[in-house]
């Protein structure tokens, strides 16, 4: 089986990852994003956007009452419905999930998160955390009927509360649990680039060897993704492919090899 995440930027072709879904023999489910959405969303309703850098230097997003509320409306509501009616209309059995649905992905929420502000240390405490497990009877009961999941933020953390999480974090646990044969990554670049401004930088190999090196030399968002590359190998992934998800055929592109490939 594969594991596809989507990125949630506004240049991924949606359209075109739903017509490649229905193309695979192969089970799959699928973990989508909709950054871009909130965002949007968030900006209509005056509602701004928190990033937090801990004192470790991982970037996230500062997630109140009001942030999870902006989570469900972009990412598990509009986001998640409008890509499962996509692949509804192209013959794919979709099925949209959070991680609330079943206790599908249960998390440990963050005791607080450390960070410096005006010269000073201090512990933010919010509604995120991060993944631990995975209702899996439920996911493979479900790929097993012809069922493919589409699966959104948020998750649940031990209490039953609505919690963010790192998407990239949320398919280290799900290989973990299911053991997918390749994890494919869409994004808006065309692989991994060693300079993120170039995209003639990309590689086309990436050995595990180098994550943790690559993860101690970046900053921010990127540093937090090559932290969940490592776990995700740690879960048992055997190949991951990051790809461009702004292709005419996003989904084959990566199986044909296109992007970067990690074994």
């Amino acid at each position: 089986m594969y594991i596809i995440k989507v990125g949630g930027g506004s240049t991924i072709n949606l359209e075109g990852v739903a017509s490649d879904l229905a193309t695979l023999e192969q089970p799959f489910l699928v973990v989508l994003g909709a950054n871009a959405l909130r965002d949007d969303l968030g900006l209509r309703l005056g509602q701004e956007k928190v990033q937090l850098t801990s004192v470790s230097g991982y970037s996230s997003v500062f997630s109140d009452a009001d942030a999870i509320d902006l989570i469900m409306m972009a990412y598990s509501g509009l986001g998640n419905r409008r890509f499962v009616e996509l692949c509804q209309r192209d013959g794919v059995n979709a099925i949209g999930l959070t991680g609330l649905d079943g206790r599908l992905v249960q998390g440990r929420r963050n005791r607080g998160i450390k960070v410096r502000e005006n010269g000073k240390t201090m512990i933010k405490r919010d509604f995120s955390g991060k993944p631990a497990k995975v209702n899996a009877p439920l996911l493979t009961t479900l790929l097993d009927q012809g069922y493919r999941p589409v699966l959104s933020i948020p998750i649940i953390d031990e209490a039953g509360f609505a919690i963010n999480s790192e998407n990239d974090d949320i398919v280290a646990v799900l290989q973990g649990a299911l053991k997918a044969d390749k994890v494919i990554q869409l994004i808006e670049a065309p692989g991994f680039l060693e300079d993120k401004n170039d995209e003639g930088s990309m590689l086309q190999t990436l050995p595990v060897s180098e994550i943790k090196a690559r993860e101690a030399s970046v900053e921010g968002r990127m540093k937090r993704k090559m932290l969940a590359l490592g776990r995700l190998f740690d879960a048992g992934a055997r190949e991951v492919i990051i790809s461009d998800g702004r292709t005419a055929h996003p989904v084959l592109d990566a199986l044909a090899g296109k992007g970067t490939t990690i074994r």
